[in-house]
């Protein structure tokens, strides 16, 4: 009797032993794998960081110190590169350039896109689907295949080496971009808005600006950083619709301050520092839209 007892007051006993140590080996496990995936992070954190890290320091330092230590930090740092490269670059008159072309260009996208896509997504026919489908083509073909026509076209129309065509350039190739991006955040929004507008005396142009685009604020974010990214990086369509007119945009200037100063990385690193800046603000300023307007598309 004593016996079966012992054995049967065992057996519940590492029964329940057993329940605790499999939430224990569970637990352990599950802080080991989230350990193992910071340390994944922090890898991946410095591999993305140090091409900033090797830029910034390199801009900061003096000739002698580079040949030194090139990866080493700045002692002391001087800002003296940023003057000389901003004088010796023109980078001020090419800052404009990039400022008048990327801010009219986004200015033009925002407006058509916006109202193209509001038209696409509202109107359930055919036309509005096989216009959708053509935009989604415009995305898919390459825009390097019609350079030349391109090229030709500007300069039959006397645009050639000016800001409307590079600003209608780049309106016509990132349209169908943006076009996409704007309908399917619209296709999330519940048409209950802008119905009520029109009952309420509104016409369709009232509806969509009061009531509708300002709902379009996290998309527009994101079409403005995407599309500004692009448009003030790209270096192959100013180099060849705006060379020698003197209106070149920072690419094309720190392309010619990099080939004139090869050898003096100082200067080079701080006029790649200063091409990328705005652009970089301008990201920082945004990026809480770039998200939100991803995922309200995504739902549509």
């Amino acid at each position: 009797m004593s016996g079966g007892s012992t054995s049967g007051g065992a057996a519940p006993a590492a029964h329940r032993t057993g329940r605790r140590t499999r939430p224990a080996a569970a637990r352990l496990r599950q802080r080991y794998g989230g350990y193992l995936l910071e340390l994944v992070m922090v890898a991946a954190a410095v591999v993305f960081l140090f091409p900033v890290y090797a830029l910034i320091t390199l801009a900061l330092k003096e000739p002698h110190q580079i040949a030194g230590s090139p990866l080493g930090l700045p002692v002391p740092p001087t800002a003296r590169n940023f003057g000389n490269a901003w004088s010796s670059a023109s980078l001020g008159p090419a800052l404009v350039n990039s400022t008048v072309i990327t801010g009219a260009s986004l200015l033009l996208l925002v407006v058509l896109g916006s109202t193209g896509a509001y038209f696409l997504a509202r109107r359930a026919t055919g036309l509005g689907y096989g216009l959708y489908i053509l935009f989604l083509l415009g995305i898919v073909l390459p825009f390097q295949l019609g350079m030349i026509p391109l090229y030709k076209l500007v300069d039959s129309i006397g645009w050639l080496g000016t800001y409307q065509g590079m600003i209608l350039f780049y309106t016509g190739i990132q349209l169908p971009f943006t076009v996409f991006l704007y309908t399917g955040f619209v296709r999330a929004l519940p048409p209950d808005y802008a119905q009520a507008a029109l009952i309420d005396g509104c016409d369709h142009r009232q509806a969509f600006t009061r009531i509708v685009f300002p709902l379009l604020r996290p998309i527009t974010g994101t079409v403005i950083i995407l599309n500004a990214v692009f448009v003030w990086n790209d270096f192959f369509t100013p180099l060849l619709y705006l060379g020698g007119s003197g209106k070149e945009t920072v690419p094309v200037g720190v392309f010619t301050f990099v080939g004139q100063y090869v050898s003096d990385y100082g200067l080079v690193f701080a006029g790649l520092v200063l091409a990328a800046l705005p652009v970089l603000v301008m990201f920082l300023l945004l990026q809480r839209y770039v998200i939100k307007g991803f995922a309200g598309g995504l739902k549509g």
